[in-house]
């Protein structure tokens, strides 16, 4: 049994807050979890302290019976120093986005007329 330490999701429609859970990693993401380790709510600003709390003594325990993070617990965890940061790469990102037809329309070249065959 794999477990993992994710987000369920609660609140309302496009209200969202999530539970930082330790589920079975064959769950649903809402379903069944083992327990609640902390709350995730990213209506608040980045700055609130309300915005994530979390039972960091329990996500380390977790931790060390090897429990995996999701990306987004991962990234928390990270900022409040308790996993090394990763590097990440994302040659996506950098690619210069497509330009739209509205922005700059293009010059449509005349196609070269063919010569007619009189009979």
């Amino acid at each position: 049994m794999s477990i993992k330490i994710r987000l369920a999701r609660a609140g309302s429609k496009k209200r969202p807050f999530y539970r930082v859970v330790a589920a079975d990693s064959r769950m649903p993401r809402d379903g069944r979890f083992i327990e609640k380790l902390g709350t995730y709510n990213p209506l608040l600003s980045k700055d609130d302290k309300e915005r994530v709390k979390l039972n960091l003594d329990r996500i380390k325990e977790w931790l060390s019976k090897g429990a995996q993070t999701t990306d987004r617990i991962s990234r928390i965890l990270e900022n409040l120093d308790i996993l090394p940061k990763k590097e990440r790469n994302n040659p996506i990102k950098a690619k210069p986005k497509k330009e739209s037809k509205a922005e700059e329309p293009k010059a449509e070249e005349p196609k070269a007329e063919e010569p007619k065959i009189e009979k």
